[in-house]
């Protein structure tokens, strides 16, 4: 073999590189000196993001199409700089986006990508463990279950129910009903639906959307979700509910779920769990709580008794990526009865087996591989502490009380809702010969979340069009709802004249 002199040897290596650049690509990645200034860099950036989000817009200017004109129509051959990469996040992305962590988001159900949350999040993608089997991540899978449990101590649910992480509360819906499914139809796993029974889940016509995909996703159908009235609070009646499960099972339906909901989308109404649930007990059928919003506000003594009955449930989702200051995604599903998802989806191939006596996560859904959700989670509480975390949520609660009075007092404007967490349902006072005109509300929210400050959403109710103030994120103040306030009353004023309408004479006709 003919040898190399140190100088041909690093010639070689040059060459090497050239004609190989993934290879010399691999060799920088592992440079202590990169990682570190590339992650400072980063660093600067998001901290200087989460520090001034409110110079931005809450919603960028921009048309559909005009960030996309701006993106290279192909990818890079060769690899491109750092520097380069980080300035057209900067000027590119950071702007055109929806501003979630503005202090003026009132929009939807604000959240909050707190500082915990974002550094947990970090480590997370650092760490890149697949969470699958307890050997693939044994910690992650036990500060999971860990974390779990510290949230149902915190919200006072019994020791009975244990909880895991998904992305979404319309991910954790679909696997829990996949389980009522399993409970009342066994042979569903293995032969499927066919020549089974009608089945049925009931949900009141203010459940989320997410019911009906999860009946789709599941096989039975749009026609398998049966919609129960609301009463004048926007909660599910249960009287109906009886009915309507009488009425099924004479027609030879089986009922196999019912979703009550404790924050509804639209209202935040809370349905009467305790009645629902000894219905539920009665009927031998399942009973999922969709708590994704309003279950945080359970963490606060006084806001507690609101979910009373939801410790009868057989399974409860809330989402720490709502209101309890988490980085999307994070949604925990709590269940008395595991082993019903075990039941339900438990696949073992031999590549997949393991000696250990402890919890695989891929066997409580349809999700084999699974991220470390809980690190931010565990840090969140950890920085917060419980207490912190309740004073976050009161003072919210605080705030939309205090937007309710400027509601109530203002005679151009009327509450179309019980306030009963953080979210303020409203409608202007529009004229026009009809006492809510959906036109208007359309119109005046668009002007609202134009001026930039603050983004506000709307919903249907019952054929009327509600503006909606949710007050979810850290950030935001007093002045922030002051500013909202505004400008909703400056441009409501500004509509009226432009379409000639008298709120006094509205008044008197109403």
């Amino acid at each position: 073999m003919r040898s190399s002199s140190p100088n041909q040897v690093t010639a070689d290596r040059v060459t090497d590189k050239r004609a190989h650049p993934e290879r010399a690509l691999a060799e920088r990645a592992l440079d202590p000196g990169e990682p570190r200034a590339v992650l400072h860099r980063a660093a600067d950036l998001a901290a200087d993001y989460l520090e001034g989000a409110e110079r931005y817009s809450v919603r960028p200017a921009i048309a559909p199409g005009e960030v996309a004109a701006q993106l290279p129509r192909a990818p890079p051959e060769q690899a491109e700089d750092w520097e380069r990469i980080l300035e057209d996040y900067r000027s590119l992305i950071e702007p055109n986006v929806t501003h979630w962590n503005h202090p003026g988001f009132l929009g939807y159900f604000a959240n909050t990508g707190s500082l915990p949350g974002v550094v947990g999040e970090t480590l997370t993608a650092a760490l890149n463990v697949n969470a699958m089997l307890w050997r693939t991540a044994p910690a992650a899978t036990e500060l999971e279950e860990r974390v779990c449990d510290w949230l149902r101590q915190m919200f006072g649910l019994p020791a009975a129910f244990s909880g895991h992480i998904n992305d979404t509360a319309s991910v954790s819906t679909l696997i829990a009903l996949a389980a009522a499914r399993q409970r009342a139809w066994p042979q569903v796993r293995e032969r499927g639906l066919c020549g089974g029974p009608r089945l049925l889940v009931y949900a009141s016509d203010q459940a989320h959307s997410s019911v009906d995909k999860a009946a789709i996703t599941l096989g039975l159908g749009t026609l398998g979700v049966r919609r129960i009235p609301s009463d004048r609070q926007f909660r599910l009646d249960p009287d109906a509910l009886a009915a309507a499960i009488a009425e099924d099972r004479a027609d030879g339906a089986r009922p196999i779920a019912v979703v009550a909901t404790a924050g509804t989308t639209s209202t935040t109404s809370v349905d009467p769990l305790a009645a629902i649930a000894r219905l539920c007990q009665r009927e031998g059928v399942w009973l999922h709580v969709d708590a994704a919003y309003g279950g945080a506000a359970a963490i606060c003594p006084e806001l507690r008794p609101l979910f009373a009955g939801w410790e009868a449930a057989d399974s409860i989702v809330m989402n720490p990526h709502k209101w309890l200051f988490v980085p999307m995604d994070c949604s925990v599903l709590w269940l008395r009865d595991p082993d019903a998802l075990r039941t339900a989806f438990a696949v073992v191939p031999a590549y997949l087996e393991t000696s250990e006596s402890a919890t695989n996560l891929m066997d409580l859904g349809v999700q084999l591989g699974r991220r470390f959700r809980a690190l931010k989670l565990w840090m969140v509480i950890r920085r917060f502490g419980v207490s912190g975390l309740e004073r976050a949520i009161r003072h919210h609660c605080e705030l939309a009380r205090l937007v309710e009075s400027w509601v109530a007092a203002d005679p151009d404007f009327e509450l179309a809702a019980p306030v009963v967490f953080s979210v303020v349902c409203l409608r202007a006072r529009s004229g026009g010969g009809e006492a809510v005109d959906g036109a208007f509300q359309r119109d005046l929210l668009e002007r609202i979340n134009a001026e930039g400050g603050q983004l506000l959403s709307l919903t249907e109710v019952r054929g009327r069009t509600l503006l909606r103030i949710a007050i979810g994120n850290l950030g935001t103040q007093r002045r922030h709802l002051e500013h909202a306030w505004g400008v909703m009353r400056r441009e409501a004023e500004r509509l009226r004249r432009e379409r000639g309408l008298d709120v006094a004479a509205l008044s008197e006709r109403e």
